[in-house]
């Protein structure tokens, strides 16, 4: 904590901590911290019972964040968030600073989200959903068309959840923690099962199998699964991420903001992706070959599924780690060909490598999973990283995810329409 002392002939106007938490925008609580990381220095006067602020130094502070967090990344204007969660550089990801391949390699679906939340590593820990929520949620999602999505299964069930749970406005990081550690295997138990022989409890990877796959589940395959729900469980500010962060930073609870994720993963340049990875590759391997089924697409003018990220130029990271796993199970060894098949041929159109979509496709091929198999298990991953920037969202000022319009539209005044 550094003191502040007044310029000689300038008497500065101090500010109670409350006053200071109300300009900033944040809880009394963070102000403190801004003390903590010497970002503002704090007074106690003779007598007083609590620190006073520079006032001129916070109206700083608060104009910086305010640039801060409306400010662009400098290449081309695109919102930039100020994040501890994930970082993406040089055809790698990390975890709170840790390789996130390394993590989801060592350690189970659930641990991995532990320490995206806290910080923290608890071996061994799985999550448990309670009986009223799981009774709600499944009778909301069994009132579905049976046609309708997995996104949307998982959308309602998230919703009607929240209406089981009073509690769900304490944005308090315990109460959200909480709400994470229940919502998510709410959302798994709410799901049909395949197998009629199944049980809810164990890892989670044991209990999403059984929402996906009418196969028994050997151990390397289990562990492809956890090991992709590990690796899916976030990816930096993807659309998804971003719109949690808009409904966190309007102060919608966890439930809210985890449904507003849903809606935008369902896009085909998102979550659905996998899906259509998954149907080139059946293709693929109806046909013997890559060469026809790849002809087709581009004569449609689709792009190629499965293939390329913008955010690694080589390899993904993820599809790396899953095709390793993946050649441990047998029978993913023509799904694998086939993958490779289709790389192989699109590289002498363009060098695109295959991205985490492709390698879904394999397992989910390879398991007897359908189509939205992998959609499932990008929803259920993505939504611990979704609670992990609520959770940061919560800490920052209210609605500062408010960009303004760049309006471009008639000047007024204009007549009234006849």
């Amino acid at each position: 904590m550094r003191d502040q002392e007044p310029a000689p002939g300038h008497p500065e106007r101090r500010l109670s901590t409350k006053e200071t938490a109300e300009l900033l925008g944040v809880k009394p609580e963070t102000v403190y911290a801004y003390v903590s990381r010497g970002q503002l220095g704090s007074r106690r006067e003779p007598g007083g019972r609590g620190s006073t602020f520079d006032a001129e130094e916070v109206e700083a502070l608060a104009r910086r964040n305010r640039r801060e967090s409306s400010g662009s990344s400098g290449s081309g204007g695109e919102l930039s968030v100020r994040t501890r969660i994930t970082l993406i550089e040089k055809d790698r990801y990390y975890f709170r600073g840790v390789d996130a391949t390394e993590l989801a390699a060592r350690h189970s679906y659930e641990e991995i989200a532990e320490w995206l939340w806290t910080g923290e590593l608890r071996p061994g820990i799985t999550f448990t959903a309670p009986k009223a929520a799981v009774a709600v949620a499944r009778r909301a999602v069994d009132a579905l068309p049976e046609h309708t999505g997995p996104t949307d299964r998982l959308r309602v069930a998230a919703i009607a959840a929240a209406t089981a749970d009073p509690l769900r406005f304490d944005l308090s990081e315990d109460a959200v923690l909480g709400t994470a550690r229940i919502l998510i295997p709410t959302l798994v138990a709410a799901l049909p099962p395949v197998r009629r022989a199944h049980r809810d409890e164990g890892p989670l990877a044991h209990r999403l199998w059984a929402r996906l796959s009418g196969q028994p589940a050997d151990e390397a395959s289990l562990r492809v699964l956890d090991t992709a729900l590990g690796l899916l469980v976030d990816h930096d500010l993807a659309a998804s991420t971003l719109a949690v962060r808009v409904a966190a930073s309007a102060r919608a609870h966890p439930y809210a903001a985890v449904s507003s994720g849903l809606g935008v993963l369902e896009g085909p340049l998102h979550g659905a992706a996998s899906g259509l990875a998954h149907r080139l590759l059946l293709d693929v391997l109806d046909q013997g070959s890559a060469g026809p089924v790849v002809a087709d697409e581009l004569r449609a003018g689709r792009r190629i599924p499965g293939l390329g990220h913008r955010l690694y130029p080589g390899e993904d990271p993820r599809a790396r780690a899953l095709f390793a796993l993946l050649k441990e199970i047998p029978g993913a060894a023509p799904g694998l060909a086939a993958a490779r098949d289709i790389v192989a041929t699109t590289a002498r159109h363009t060098p695109l490598h295959a991205n985490v979509d492709l390698a879904l496709a394999v397992l989910t091929v390879a398991s007897g999973m359908p189509s939205t198999a992998g959609e499932t298990v990008f929803a259920v991953a993505r939504t611990a990283g979704w609670i992990a920037h609520a959770l940061e969202e919560y800490g920052e000022r209210p609605l500062r995810m408010r960009p303004s319009g760049h309006y471009v539209g008639p000047r007024p005044p204009q007549p009234l329409p006849e």
